[in-house]
């Protein structure tokens, strides 16, 4: 090969690798996601939020609003083609608001780190509070949860685990 072949080789491949280090790539995330505050809907029993919200923010914080506990945070997010919805609040510290970075929920606050698979704590003063999951089913483009799964999730979150 002639030296100016070589050199144009050596930039084509450079630049290919720029541009995929740039993108990070079509399943990998850039830095922690901060979530996206939306408004969940009610009905009777039953709480919804878009899937579609879901999927355009990858990470999303709503609240349920409850007859005896005032109004309750949550989280969905998007990890490894699922969705999870779990409760959204971190006691020790007393807050609520959890960023996604690369497989890990990070609280906004205290910086304690829970695996996002399990909710189960990693690092941190607060890992001893599992993030609960709620149970959901997908309905016309919504994530429908039952008020009560989501109540129990958000009461085993703020208990010891």
């Amino acid at each position: 090969m002639k030296p100016k072949h070589i050199m144009i080789t050596i930039l084509l491949a450079g630049l290919i690798l720029v541009t995929a280090g740039c993108t990070g790539g079509s399943n990998s995330q850039s830095g922690p996601i901060k979530a996206k505050w939306i408004t969940a809907t009610v009905s009777g029993d039953q709480v919804s939020i878009p899937q579609k919200d879901v999927d355009t923010y990858t990470n999303v914080h709503f609240n349920v609003p409850t007859s005896n506990y005032g109004p309750l945070a949550f989280m969905a997010y998007n990890l490894d083609g699922r969705t999870y919805v779990r409760a959204n609040v971190c006691p020790p510290c007393n807050s609520i608001g959890f960023s996604l970075d690369n497989g890990v929920l990070v609280c906004d606050s205290c910086g304690t780190t829970f695996e996002a698979a399990t909710g189960n704590g990693i690092s941190g003063g607060c890992v001893d509070y599992p993030k609960e999951q709620v149970a959901y089913t997908v309905q016309n483009g919504q994530i429908v949860m039952n008020i009560n799964d989501a109540i129990t999730a958000y009461g085993a979150t703020v208990q010891v685990g």
